[in-house]
């Protein structure tokens, strides 16, 4: 079958009856399919044709227990952005009223300020609701946050990417379930494609036309690396410099994603050689040199 949303009940029934189920990538599939027409007959046809003629792709797909922990920072991804914009309409409310202290809104002194403003009925009402839900969000987030620490404490590969300056425990095993094998990828171009992270291209002839991001594959792990990345940068000398550079030729958008498809590259190139971020500073990066194909160094010692 094509690889679709809500088809979950479906793959668990097959596993229930002991079928064997191949996924297809829909994309691949669609640029066979030569007639114009289409309906769930013709679709049907079509696979069957190329699994007879052994051109049906077999895509991989995740485990249940892959899947499951996805779950698990899916859900603790969408309860910080319900924190964040809860804390951005309590903002509005202290600007509202003359206090401006940012970060210190949320220590105990700030957030009394905070409460004792005097409000009309629905104001005060909204800031009183506002807060409690803020309470309710912070132990949720928290013991979200000490589950995938204790999912990362049985992971070594998720542990060792997190030697790296500005990976946490979020971002690393959020790259270990998605990328799922290494194996898949030859190289950290195909990384990089997989995750988006490659502009579009429109070329014909000697004209290249490049957009902006295709924005494929899992949009969380490009966001965790968009955001691993700024925080490598504000700790590693070399990416400040590699960042400020790219930012003054091609803006600070541009820089930042930029840097999250480097760190993409080098976090799969530390889990495929089994790496801590010591040895890589030791062999060190040599892509898009003579004598290196997969773009990392050998090791001769």
């Amino acid at each position: 079958m094509e690889a679709s949303g809500h088809a979950r009940w479906f793959e668990r029934l097959l596993s229930e009856l002991h079928f064997e189920l191949w996924m297809g990538d829909a994309a691949e599939i669609r640029t066979k399919r030569v007639r114009k027409q289409k309906t769930d007959r013709q679709d049907a046809q079509l696979i069957l044709r190329l699994l007879l003629e052994d051109r049906f792709r077999q895509i991989w797909v995740p485990s249940w227990e892959n899947r499951d922990l996805r779950q698990l920072l899916w859900h603790r991804h969408r309860m910080v952005q319900a924190r964040t914009r809860i804390m951005n309409q309590l903002q509005a409310v202290a600007l509202n009223e003359g206090l401006r202290c940012k970060k210190g809104l949320w220590r105990e002194a700030g957030r009394k300020q905070l409460e004792s403003f005097p409000l009309a009925p629905w104001a005060s009402r909204r800031r009183r609701d506002l807060l409690e839900l803020l309470d309710r969000l912070n132990p949720t987030i928290a013991e979200l946050t000490q589950a995938i620490e204790q999912e990362v404490e049985k992971c070594a590969e998720a542990q060792r990417l997190m030697t790296h300056p500005g990976v946490g425990p979020l971002t690393a095993l959020a790259f270990v379930l998605i990328i799922g094998r290494t194996e898949r990828f030859q190289c950290g171009k195909q990384i990089a494609s997989y995750l988006g992270l490659v502009p579009l291209e429109e070329s014909s002839g000697e004209r290249r036309r490049l957009g902006h991001i295709t924005k494929q594959g899992n949009s969380l792990l490009r966001f965790l690396l968009v955001e691993a990345a700024q925080v490598t940068v504000r700790s590693d000398p070399e990416w400040r410099s590699k960042y400020f550079h790219l930012a003054m030729r091609r803006g600070r958008k541009i820089a930042k994603v930029a840097m999250a498809r480097r760190l993409a590259v080098r976090l799969y190139w530390m889990w495929r050689k089994r790496w801590d971020y010591e040895q890589w500073k030791k062999f060190g990066s040599h892509a898009g040199q003579p004598g290196h194909r997969h773009g990392v160094q050998s090791i001769t010692e």
